[in-house]
């Protein structure tokens, strides 16, 4: 299977899609298909709900999600009872979320269920944790609509990107789109001692002196860039972002006399909310960006069928994405 020995480095991986309709549930199905005969114990969760035999919003026929017998699964009390298959209940969270509280359960034969697990990433980090105190060795998320920050590297360890017709119906656009969170995610990594500096960080805008030293700037949020500007150069051009970089913040930096010279460092690539058009002027220019921790991109998945039936040519989009970026792109339905 492609990309199944590097899945199996890992003890949790994050399925995300870019856009509804991308063939997120099919790769998942895929991978779990692929990890039956693996003889370890995988569990799987989502944030949000997830599994729905039909999507919601534009009431399309959707991959509803299958399990192997022996596997774990964690879904709220509400859709555990929907499930499709006989199970036993491992455990039972004090957690509760607005469809009742968590259940972990075992899968004694194969079947469907639909998730919705912990609502924060918060929460799914500390179920990834008792999951692997549980014995498990491979915790996969599935991330719901437009959830990119559940591919965070604080949270899961790796992660695999679904895109497809459904974010755009034109091949060159769709590839500018996920190309551009590609080279998001592909961002380099601080140095090990401003890591450690930084990752005590909880909030506003820190300069970096030359020297390698962190200084508070006074500036609580990159919001407040336009009234408090003069306070952000007192200690040099790099700085850290505790929060997330706007269109704004970027624009204003791209428009300095110095942009040569400044450094942006960010916690990981799911806080960079800019347009494409204005992070690549900023780097165009000369600006760079760093995180504290990358993320393990293992693969992209690409789903040529839009919900409203437009069909891409799978091999076309797939030659092109591959030509722009550094990892295998599949086509599930073909492998």
């Amino acid at each position: 299977m492609p990309f199944l020995n590097d899945i199996q480095k890992y003890t949790s991986l994050s399925i995300v899609g870019l856009e509804k309709n991308t063939g997120k549930t099919e790769c998942l199905n895929y991978v779990l298909s692929r990890l039956r005969d693996s003889h370890k114990q995988i569990a799987l969760t989502s944030i949000g709900i997830d599994g729905e035999s039909r999507d919601q919003v534009s009431q399309t026929h959707k991959p509803e999600i299958e399990l192997s017998e022996g596997m774990l699964f964690v879904t709220s009390e509400l859709h555990y009872k929907q499930r499709k298959l006989i199970s036993e209940v491992v455990d039972i969270s004090r957690q509760s979320t607005s469809l009742g509280r968590l259940v972990t359960a075992k899968a004694l034969s194969k079947g469907k269920v639909l998730l919705s697990g912990p609502a924060s990433n918060h929460s799914i980090k500390e179920l990834i944790a008792d999951l692997k105190n549980k014995g498990v060795a491979l915790t996969i998320v599935d991330g719901a609509l437009s959830r990119k920050s559940i591919g965070s590297p604080a949270v899961t360890e790796a992660m695999i990107l679904a895109t497809g017709a459904a974010l755009s119906a034109n091949i060159t656009q769709l590839v500018y789109k996920t190309k551009y969170v590609y080279d998001l995610i592909q961002l380099p990594e601080i140095d090990r001692c401003l890591k450690a500096q930084l990752a005590k960080v909880e909030n506003g805008i820190w300069a970096i002196d030359s020297k390698g030293n962190v200084k508070a700037t006074g500036i609580s949020s990159v919001l407040l860039i336009k009234k408090e500007k003069d306070k952000l150069f007192k200690h040099g051009n790099s700085f850290f972002v505790s929060g997330a970089v706007t269109d704004q913040f970027l624009a204003f930096l791209k428009n300095q006399k110095q942009i040569s010279e400044i450094n942006l460092i960010v916690r990981d690539f799911t806080r960079v909310f800019a347009n494409p058009e204005t992070y690549y002027a900023f780097v165009k220019r000369g600006g760079r960006m760093q995180v504290l921790k990358k993320t393990n991109l293992l693969a992209i998945t690409i789903n040529p069928v839009s919900p409203d039936g437009y069909r891409l040519n799978s091999d076309e989009l797939k030659n092109a994405l591959q030509d722009k970026v550094n990892v295998p792109v599949y086509d599930i339905k073909k492998l």
